[in-house]
């Protein structure tokens, strides 16, 4: 299967993997998943680094490109078709960044590791 994580789940991943469920914890263990991370997490980070809500142990690009490593996820790039679906998804959610990764799932078929409830509304898969 192919999962992307959504920024809380990136984050936790990297500095709290304890935290996670057992089910998350299996997906990011086992090598016969893909694993996906969005550049609009960076992009997230970056803002919340900026005003005092995240705190990193390093530069933002550092700790995602570190990450993303780590887990042997691959970069998914922000382009026109996440932006064009966005434009079609009901607003369950007020979030833009949450909003980005789901439409960036439903396009490329991926499951979000994510512990937002809201994410299933958009008919999203979901593992928690």
């Amino acid at each position: 299967m192919r999962f992307l994580l959504d920024t809380v789940a990136l984050y936790r991943a990297a500095t709290a993997p304890h935290t996670l469920s057992a089910d998350v914890s299996a997906v990011l263990t086992d090598n016969a998943h893909e694993l996906f991370v969005s550049t609009v997490s960076a992009w997230e980070m970056a803002i919340k680094t900026s005003i005092g809500k995240l705190a990193l142990p390093c530069q933002v690009e550092e700790f995602f490109a570190q990450a993303a490593r780590d887990l042997l996820a691959e970069t998914l790039p922000l382009d026109l078709r996440f932006i064009a679906k966005v434009a079609t998804l009901p607003h369950h959610h007020g979030d833009p960044f949450d909003r980005m990764i789901i439409a960036q799932a439903l396009v490329q078929g991926y499951t979000v590791i994510s512990s937002d409830e809201q994410f299933a509304s958009y008919g999203v898969r979901v593992l928690w």
